[in-house]
């Protein structure tokens, strides 16, 4: 195990320390006859990821120090007999609501001192004492409860694994470790714990190839490939990892057995294309857990999917989907969170489209919790055709989500973010229409009769309320008024954006940039919900006043790069006939500004 002077780090640092603690120590070679190899099951004739995968993970308890959890030190909660635990209490309550996947996170080829093992072919090999059984016993007990496995690896070759070069490649006559990696040994993954593979030789697809089948062979459906670059924090061709994924997804195909490939961690937005491209779902974020004494906390981190969750929105669907991490909400004390936070966790998780997959200990859910993880109408948002929900409001402490429904109703969350309780409006105009509208609560599974042009709710801190709405008024008219046409100051200039109206868009709003609309005209005096289209790699804040008042800050998430729009809207109260619209950069850095859609009529 590692000493305990990591207990001082950063608690995000310590997942680093987890897996480089995978670069530790190589037994000996396995005799052939120890393998893991047997005939592979017959494949189940399921669509990989046509819907977020729903299950657990052992990572959460894994990766904490709540007491009593790690008593063999830390992650040492990894065993056989807690997975087969969890397997059971799983099929018990919440199998009937969907939840089918049990997955096996890091340490099952380490020994209590997080020692690796591997066979004589450079692939892990389960530990004897943690797993007993070995995995394919493991994948088999999972089976026979009607649920489904799921493994995990670091992305490259181990270094445990390498064994100077020398550990042939499994059904690949004259490879080796050696012909596998570059000859500098140059590192990769979010923790370098392992070689960089070069593909450039056929012998390491072979590789890849024979990892997949072992698991496959196993029973596994699922596998967590972790540390996947570009992300997990690291940058440089040591760390792009497409070529590892790519492999990956070609070697499930030929393996026999459909297994979803789920990348991780905090990937890089830049590659969104080739993780949509070759896998099944990809981390968008940092862990969740806190590695502290409870599994989460608010603030560590919980809190950041609200900010980074947006710029992926467009990317999810049936094959791929943005994944949040870990919905740790169902143990109460054990969580770390209060009821309200619980329940803004859990709302953010479905109406954003997350694979949900806790990490609790399933054995002791509170009712809470328990309700939580099983409002199958909660779960029917999370799993329908709909699209994600995204932020129709700035990003500020208090918001609104919603996302338009195929049947017309919107799936509608209200979030106060602040540490203090806020009241939170859904304005019907922020979802395109005016007038009357049906509101049902969803967690509550409560009709609330009808609302007009808004609904308003008073919210404790970090709370949250979700909805279906059912319009009843009609559709709102807009006038569009383009960004470039309006009066610069400062640094503020017209810039070229083929994804932007008109091809164009205003930047260089930054520390004094100014950009004033002109002539916005409108009927009668009262606050609008403008529609703001802008542009912006990284969250940033912009002022917006109205006719040379006070300017109020609003925050804009990213949009994920430079070089695609997104949209939300901002309260302005404005006079009836013609007004101006100002974006204050003041001293910091704004977004770029596209246009600005403005209703017609109260």
């Amino acid at each position: 195990m590692r000493s305990s002077s990591y207990s001082v780090m950063p608690a995000r640092a310590l997942r680093a320390v987890v897996v480089l603690a995978l670069t530790a120590g190589v037994t000996a070679a396995v005799p052939a006859a120890q393998a893991e190899t047997p005939a592979p099951p017959a494949a189940p004739a399921t669509t990989v990821a046509a819907k977020p995968y729903m299950g657990w993970t052992s990572w959460t308890m894994q990766s904490s120090k709540y007491p009593g959890l790690n008593p063999k030190g830390d992650y040492s909660y990894l065993s056989e007999a807690n997975v087969i635990k969890q397997t059971d209490a799983m099929a018990a309550k919440l199998k009937k609501y969907g939840y089918e996947y049990v997955n096996i996170d890091a340490g099952w080829w380490m020994d209590w001192s997080w020692k690796s093992q591997f066979d004589e072919y450079g692939r892990q090999k389960a530990d004897p004492v943690r797993f007993p059984s070995g995995m394919k016993a493991v994948a088999d007990r999972i089976h026979a409860k009607g649920l489904k496995p799921g493994i995990y690896l670091p992305v490259g070759l181990e270094k445990g694994a390498y064994n100077d070069g020398k550990n042939p490649i499994w059904n690949a006559a004259g490879c080796t470790t050696g012909d596998i990696v570059y000859d500098d040994l140059r590192t990769t993954n979010g923790w370098d714990s392992a070689y960089k593979i070069d593909f450039s030789n056929p012998c390491a697809q072979k590789y890849i190839d024979s990892q997949a089948q072992m698991f496959a062979d196993w029973g596994y459906d699922f596998l967590k490939l972790d540390g996947v670059g570009p992300g997990s924090f690291k940058s440089g061709d040591n760390y792009d990892n497409v070529a590892d994924v790519a492999a990956w997804q070609k070697a499930i195909k030929t393996a026999g057995r459909p297994i979803h490939l789920e990348l991780s961690w905090s990937l890089d937005y830049g590659h969104v294309e080739d993780w949509k491209k070759y896998s099944n779902g990809w981390r968008i974020d940092t862990d969740v857990e806190c590695y502290c004494n409870t599994l989460v906390t608010w603030e560590n981190s919980v809190d950041d999917r609200w900010d980074d969750a947006p710029a992926w929105t467009a990317h999810a669907g049936p094959g791929g989907w943005n994944d949040l991490d870990s919905l740790n909400v169902g143990n109460g004390e054990m969580d770390g969170l209060t009821k309200a936070e619980r329940q803004s966790y859990a709302t953010l998780w479905a109406i954003a489209k997350s694979p949900l997959f806790t990490g609790d200990d399933l054995t002791e859910l509170d009712s809470y919790g328990l309700s939580l993880l099983t409002n199958r109408e909660v779960i029917a948002l999370n799993q329908s055709s709909a699209p994600p929900a995204e932020p129709v409001t700035a990003s500020d402490p208090q918001q609104v989500w919603a996302a338009k429904n195929p049947d017309g109703t919107y799936t509608v969350a209200l979030f106060n973010l602040s540490d203090a309780p806020a009241s939170v409006t859904a304005n019907w105009s922020t979802l395109g229409f005016k007038g009357k509208a049906s509101v049902r609560d969803v967690w509550n599974k409560e009709n609330l009769g009808s609302y007009t042009d808004k609904i308003t709710q008073a919210l404790p801190a970090h709370g949250s309320r979700l909805f279906t709405v059912t319009p009843r008024g009609t559709d709102l008219a807009w006038t569009a008024y383009e960004a470039e046409a309006g009066t610069l100051s400062g640094n503020a200039s017209v810039a070229d954006c083929s994804a932007c109206s008109d091809g164009r868009k205003v930047g260089n709003l930054y520390t004094g940039g100014k950009l004033t609309l002109d002539d916005v005209v409108v009927p009668k005096a009262g606050t609008y919900q403008i529609k703001v289209a802008y542009v912006s790699g990284d969250a940033r804040s912009i002022s917006v006043s109205a006719n040379g008042g006070g300017g109020t800050s609003h925050k804009f998430a990213s949009t994920g790069d430079w070089g695609t729009v997104n949209s939300v809207h901002v309260a302005v109260k404005l006079k009836a006939g013609a007004n101006t619209i100002t974006f204050d950069s003041g001293t910091g850095y704004a977004p770029d500004i596209d246009r600005i859609d403005v209703q017609k009529s109260l």
